[in-house]
């Protein structure tokens, strides 16, 4: 994509964004702010890069309201991950569970040790369980129906378990770039159905999720995000972990990651730290956002 392509696109989703936002709440008390995550186009931290495509001051002006957005890049620029950002949430508002567990295109799990937050992905979830889906006609797996028709295969098990990222010591973070130079081939290498390679992964999330649990004991782990939602994959992690996993309501489920962005908006226009040095690995504490006011 050439560079005035790029930006054209950016600005055009912040168009988007804003023209849904203002339809969203024409009927409703309008916000004091609109805290916008973005959609993720570039993370590769190790190169203090990370973008999130739809310009905030575009959906500012389209929506007629004030904007947070753009939150990951002073961290970045303090050297650490720019991610996940949503442990501060955790901590402050869900912290009654030992681990916050979130199963979405990637898992990542937050909880405090030794007096600090500490957060991390853990592996790709429907990032790569949705590719496989799609080649068997649908856009998800509903409830694990793919996986369920699988076969456990061992070898690719082992292969996946294998994958150095899970040697590396946190912070650390996953994005597509790592998942299609790391994963994708070790898929490619084994010529089995598409429901064998679920099944399997199905298998690899359980474990991998088990072995960043080992941390604390007789802990409750609370699990959001779309996976949360998928019984299969929810059955298996249970045969894995050793803590009592809590599954809350559908509206948390699907919207605690949105509710946590509006709380890092309001952390950033209160001049309250909202991204932690011990979860991203940056070189301080920071209040991350750019504001634009309407």
């Amino acid at each position: 994509m050439q560079a005035y392509e790029f930006i054209t696109l950016h600005k055009n989703y912040g168009r988007y964004i804003g023209k849904n936002v203002k339809e969203f709440i024409q009927d409703t008390v309008k916000p004091d702010f609109i805290a916008s995550h973005g959609h993720t186009i570039f993370h590769k931290p190790e190169e203090n890069i990370t973008f999130q495509i739809g310009d905030g001051a575009f959906i500012a002006a389209e929506a007629e309201c004030s904007v947070i957005s753009d939150f990951r890049n002073l961290d970045t620029a303090l050297n650490g991950q720019g991610a996940p950002l949503v442990p501060i949430g955790d901590k402050l508002l869900f912290s009654e569970f030992g681990y916050c567990l979130n199963l979405g295109g990637f898992a990542n799990i937050s909880f405090d040790y030794n007096e600090e937050r500490i957060s991390f992905d853990i592996c790709p979830v429907n990032f790569i369980i949705n590719k496989f889906a799609k080649e068997l006609g649908k856009e998800f797996d509903r409830n694990g129906k793919f996986g369920k028709q699988g076969t456990l295969n061992d070898d690719l098990l082992k292969c996946l378990n294998g994958i150095s990222y899970y040697s590396k010591s946190y912070p650390k973070s996953l994005g597509r770039e790592y998942v299609e130079k790391y994963y994708y081939p070790i898929f490619s290498d084994f010529k089995i159905s598409a429901e064998d390679k679920i099944r399997t992964f199905y298998k690899h999330i359980a474990m991998q999720i088990n072995n960043s649990t080992q941390i604390l004991n007789d802990k409750k782990i609370f699990i959001t995000g779309g996976g949360a939602r998928n019984s299969f994959l929810i059955s298996e992690l249970k045969k894995h972990i050793k803590h009592k996993a809590v599954i809350p309501n559908y509206q948390i489920i699907d919207y605690k990651e949105a509710i946590i962005f509006a709380f890092l908006g309001f952390l950033r226009i209160s001049n309250i730290k909202n991204t932690l040095k011990s979860v991203t690995g940056a070189n301080y504490d920071s209040i991350g956002g750019s504001i634009f006011l309407f």
